[in-house]
């Protein structure tokens, strides 16, 4: 190739050959016939019950919000440069995990209907599968070559049976890299947990195994009478078909603290959260993708936003879904779209999330029916990102967190999260259709920021 002589041009251009090249090298990848399961290889699986019993006859029921959550599935990924447990064994972890899941009934419950016919969790403390798997590759080079889709591999996961009652909903997998590096991933139903209530629970194992009090203790009483009613209780979760399956790519952007500060310069932002400021970039690139993406649904965890806010410990779903929209967003620049934005969000109170939550009940999809937009700002508590606060006995952080949806449908999810390193930087993960993803990735607007690209399935 012949490539400019301005060092700037030169590293612009030659990037942008390569993510042009994207889509071929996925294909690539599937006419080579790469099998992404021969890299994550599992050992062993076990049950791991809790410490004590829940006692008979409890059961934990699922609210409308839950219902509507049942075509999806959660798996968050906490990803360390070193094993976090001194040495790679899983018999070290256990007894701190047991004695966890004695505060978490639902955990290590199993789904069943009652005489009604309404699905709920029979606490019966049948137990929590735990998997040990081997994965041939180091770390750098999973976050390197891995895609969402490869991701999957490292989160144990089996759909509902039609008989569930040895289903485990909840499944942990500890991952140990090559040459040192582990991925722990936990899966469960949409139905029964939102992301929050993973990370909490992966926190607090941490906190047990160091012996310390857990922070952030399981909470399961209801969601306040003002954002419920008996008929949206007793939903279930049958009547809402699963999204039209669409090939989809992955790929996670990690913005620096110094990109933010460019964005408000650049675009004449004030006031703007990294969240507005992130989620209004890659909105309006995507919208140049797709030709056509004028709405979006936002997705913000309400936990903390009621007059009464509920604990971070709240056990379920507290996620509100609202609509947004711009007229040609394309056009009507970043700034203007990160204002409307940050409008739409901090507009949020009881009576809209209700309105919210009636309308998810009555429509049935929940992600993938318009470009979701998910905002996670609500996990830093204090400045510091829960997620990154998983810490085992050695001091070890996480180096990156993934959370995946599966069954998202059509037109995708960006998923704006804190970044390791703290501050006004943020780490976006995008789910596109294939073609929509290879054409993102070259997308000089973004690149211009200089994010660094992983999990994208391009080496």
């Amino acid at each position: 190739f012949l490539i400019g002589t301005h060092p700037n041009t030169q590293f612009t251009f030659s990037r942008s050959i390569v993510l042009f090249l994207s889509k071929i090298i996925l294909e690539k990848k599937k006419t080579m016939g790469i099998a992404r399961e021969n890299r994550v290889e599992v050992k062993s699986m076990l049950t791991q019950v809790s410490s004590k019993p829940s006692g008979s006859g409890r059961v934990h029921p699922f609210t409308a919000l839950d219902n509507a959550m049942s075509p999806h599935t959660v798996h968050v990924i906490l990803y360390y440069a070193r094993s976090p447990f001194g040495s790679f064994d899983v018999e070290s972890v256990r007894i701190p995990l047991s004695e966890l899941l004695s505060l978490y009934p639902p955990v290590v419950g199993r789904v069943t209907k009652n005489p009604d016919g309404i699905w709920e969790v029979k606490c019966n403390d049948a137990g929590l599968r735990v998997l040990e798997a081997k994965v041939c590759v180091g770390i750098d080079e999973w976050l390197r070559s891995a895609d969402g889709h490869d991701e999957l591999d490292l989160t144990a996961w089996e759909d509902m049976p039609e008989d569930p009652s040895t289903w485990s909903p909840f499944r942990l997998q500890i991952n140990e890299f090559e040459g040192g590096g582990v991925a722990i991933g936990l899966s469960c139903p949409h139905r029964q947990a939102d992301p929050t209530t993973l990370t909490v629970l992966l926190k607090s194992w941490t906190e047990a195994q160091r012996r310390q009090c857990i922070v952030h203790p399981p909470s399961f009483s209801p969601l306040p009478y003002n954002l419920t009613d008996t008929d949206a209780v007793k939903s279930d979760g049958e009547s809402f078909p699963k999204p039209v399956s669409t090939k989809t790519a992955t790929a996670t952007f990690r913005f620096s603290d110094s990109a933010f500060k460019r964005c408000l310069d650049e675009y004449s932002i004030d006031g703007a959260s990294p969240f507005d400021v992130f989620a209004a970039l890659l909105w309006t690139r995507v919208a140049l993708v797709k030709r056509n993406c004028d709405r979006v649904s936002i997705c913000v965890d309400f936990r903390r936003l009621l007059p009464d806010p509920l604990p971070y410990g709240f056990f379920g779903n507290a996620l509100n879904f609202s609509s947004l929209e711009i007229s040609d967003v394309v056009n009507k620049g970043i700034g203007h779209v990160a204002r409307s934005i940050n409008d739409h969000v901090t507009s949020l109170d009881v009576e809209k999330i209700r309105s919210d939550l009636n309308r998810i009940r009555s429509h049935g999809q929940i992600y993938g029916k318009d470009l979701t937009i998910v905002n996670m700002e609500h996990m830093i508590v204090e400045g510091e990102p829960l997620m990154y606060e998983a810490v085992f006995q050695d001091g070890t952080r996480p180096v990156h967190v993934s959370y995946r949806i599966r069954n998202e449908g059509g037109e995708g999810v960006i998923t704006v999260m804190p970044s390791p390193e703290k501050g006004f930087g943020r780490t976006v993960a995008v789910s596109l259709a294939e073609e929509e993803m290879s054409r993102l990735l070259s997308d000089q607007e973004i690149l211009r920021f200089d994010p660094k690209i992983i999990l994208s399935g391009v080496n």
